[in-house]
Parts: structure tokens; C-alpha cells; sequence
């Protein structure tokens, strides 16, 4: 016995493919536990790349790799004074995908 929906629910939120494209490519960004453990290390303050690479027990190329990436796809930003050049989250927007996604795993625990 075939039940057919009496009503059948449409997308409510029609989004351009550009866009999905580009959200996909956001999601990718936070695909990589180095980056996450980087983006966590910036939550409270702005660092500079030694210091994020000692609390991270990574080499400052590592570090640097991986901000270049943050900072190309806008999650850091980055400010320098001297020599010295000192990252930043983008906005508050990243602590807050971070934050959801981190809800979102745990509601299942």
C-alpha cells in the first residue's frame, strides 16, 4: 500500500550554487585539526606565530603554513609591529561556527 504525501515540502531556503560552492570551501577550512588547534589558540587573544608554534609543539613553518591558509580563506587576520606579526581571529563569526560545530558533536554524547 502506497501512502503519497498529501503535501510535499519544498526547499524553503533556495541558495545560489556559487554560494554552496563557497561554503563548502569555508567547511574545508575547519576539515583540518591543526587549523582548529591554531583558531583555538587565538579564541582569548591575538599571538604571534612562535608563540602559537610552542603551544602547539609545531615548528614555525608549520605555523606559518597554516595561517597563510586561515588567512586567505578570512578566519585570521594579522597585524604587524616591528618584525614581529601578530594573528587574530577574523571576527567573531569563527568562534561562533566553531563553537556550534563543537555543540553539535557533543548533543550526541
Amino acid at each position: 500500500m502506497n501512502k503519497t504525501p498529501k503535501h510535499i515540502c519544498k526547499p524553503s531556503l533556495q541558495v545560489p550554487e556559487d554560494t554552496l560552492y563557497d561554503l563548502a570551501d569555508l567547511f574545508k577550512v575547519f576539515g583540518d585539526s591543526t587549523r582548529l588547534r591554531i583558531l583555538c589558540a587565538l579564541f582569548n587573544c591575538e599571538q604571534c606565530v612562535q608563540h602559537i608554534a610552542d603551544e602547539l609543539g609545531m615548528t614555525h613553518s608549520a605555523i606559518s603554513h597554516q595561517l597563510r591558509f586561515l588567512k586567505q580563506n578570512k578566519l585570521v587576520k594579522n597585524r604587524r609591529e616591528g618584525k614581529t606579526v601578530f594573528y587574530s581571529l577574523a571576527d567573531e563569526h569563527v568562534k561562533r561556527i566553531f563553537d556550534q560545530g563543537l555543540e553539535h558533536i557533543q548533543e550526541g554524547l
